[in-house]
């Protein structure tokens, strides 16, 4: 650093340090109730607090204007630090750093420019209609679905079919369990305190790497094909094989492209799927909410299946799918390491420091939000959005690495949402509880059982 910030570094103030136990730090506390932990410290300790996780020291800051400071103002000052992601990311965009990271987005952004993604509406619409069709067995025999599993089954055809196109072929169901089980060792990792045990040779661990190396033989047997072809399918593989650098007309290594497709998979599905699910528990909770998007959809559509075009007019549904993200984001938490001594909300981190970012937190703080508990779609409406500090909602991150598919997962769930709502009644099974499990994605658990009945 240079010394006008190190003097402002020692001028500035220690951080508020949560008492623990010896070894095992906050874990005792922290395992209850991960969320009310994180949530209840911050309103009581304030912006930024210092604890121990095990044996990893770490700040979890949670104002909008300390978060705007770490993803915006001074982001090259912390970088992202999922190391543990890389046997199975590479250096895909979630887990590179630096001038290289910068290079991957840069290739990889027309992919998600607004005509791309209206092809890939089509896609996420004849999924959409599968899935309804799929339904009416269970409507009409009255058997309850559970909501979790189904958008997590058809956000997952959604991406393997803009991924892949046709060249999965039967092998769709297999594909989607090896990315299943990699998805669910991601969970366990990002999660864990104690590294080691995602490195012993468990059952779990064990069928974690055989599913890899599946993935990894078909990815890379996808690529050397398509290369040796040269053809466009139009989809997202294709898109990452033709796709160059403007700058230096460079294009991406098989191993790059085999990284990136890992990346959207694995970053790109569950977190849609999750907030999906949220979305049909809070609506079922809500039913006044549900009637004014049917109006909504209806007026716009008179009865027809909404396609692309209809995505911007979909304002009262988007507040809703906003607010539900507000409630419960799929990416809860970020995390952040310093790379040089800093200062955030007048307070010192040293360089190495690891910091917590949480979404699930910012957006429920009293002093940022009114009634942060209650489920209130109106919030995101214009009126009341306009003066809200830019980083008091960040359900896809901020800054420079906002999340590449933030506009793919939004017009993907508000198709998903209008449709749904067009053709089935989601109602939760009366005594089913649903509570918020925070791993790597805030997942509701067990699931969210709902009865469905046709329109």
């Amino acid at each position: 650093m240079n010394s006008a910030n190190t003097s402002i570094t020692g001028a500035a103030r220690q951080a508020p340090s949560l008492d623990g136990y010896p070894l095992v730090g906050i874990l005792p506390k922290l395992w209850k109730n991960p969320l009310k932990f994180f949530l209840d410290t911050a309103i009581q300790y304030g912006d930024v607090v210092q604890m121990k996780m095990g044996s990893k020291e770490m700040y979890l800051v949670s104002r909008p204007e300390s978060v705007k400071y770490i993803l915006q103002d001074n982001n090259r000052n912390f970088r992202k630090g999922y190391d543990q992601a890389k046997p199975l990311m590479g250096e895909g965009l979630v887990t590179s750093e630096g001038d290289f990271w910068l290079r991957q987005r840069r290739i990889m952004q027309p992919s998600f420019h607004r005509d791309q993604i209206a092809t890939f509406s089509n896609i996420m619409l004849q999924a959409t209609e599968a899935m309804l069709e799929r339904w009416r067995w269970p409507a009409q025999d009255g058997q309850p679905l559970d909501m979790a599993v189904e958008m997590m089954r058809l956000t997952q055809t959604i991406i393997l079919r803009t991924m892949f196109s046709t060249d999965i072929g039967a092998q769709a169901e297999t594909i989607g369990k090896a990315f299943d089980i990699t998805l669910e060792h991601l969970n366990q990792i990002l999660f864990s305190p104690f590294e080691l045990l995602t490195r012993l040779p468990t059952p779990a661990n064990l069928r974690h790497k055989r599913a890899l190396r599946f993935l990894d033989d078909f990815v890379y047997g996808l690529i050397t094909n398509r290369r040796k072809s040269g053809e466009d399918n139009g989809d997202l593989l294709s898109r990452l094989i033709l796709a160059r650098d403007q700058e230096t007309g460079e294009g991406m290594t098989d191993q790059q492209v085999r990284d990136e497709v890992m990346t959207i998979f694995l970053a790109g599905h569950e977190t849609t799927a999750n907030a999906l699910a949220w979305t049909w528990y809070l609506l079922s909770q809500h039913p006044e909410v549900e009637e004014t998007i049917e109006a909504e959809i209806e007026v716009l559509s008179g009865g027809r299946p909404p396609t692309f075009e209809d995505i911007s007019r979909l304002e009262y549904t988007n507040q809703v799918f906003s607010e539900a993200l507000r409630l419960y984001p799929p990416a809860w938490m970020f995390v952040r390491h310093a790379v040089e001594d800093d200062v955030i909300g007048g307070y010192r981190v040293p360089a190495g420091m690891m910091l917590m970012i949480s979404p699930y937190v910012t957006h429920r703080l009293p002093d940022v939000w009114e009634q942060p508990e209650r489920f209130d779609p109106d919030r995101f409406s214009p009126e009341r959005s306009k003066d809200r500090p830019r980083f008091s909602y960040y359900p896809f991150s901020g800054g420079p690495r906002v999340c590449i598919g933030n506009n793919f997962a939004t017009v993907e769930a508000l198709l998903i949402m209008a449709r749904v709502v067009q053709c089935y009644r989601l109602r939760l099974v009366p005594g089913y509880r649903v509570e918020a499990r925070p791993i790597a994605t805030l997942q509701p658990h067990p699931g969210v059982l709902m009865q469905v009945t046709a329109k």
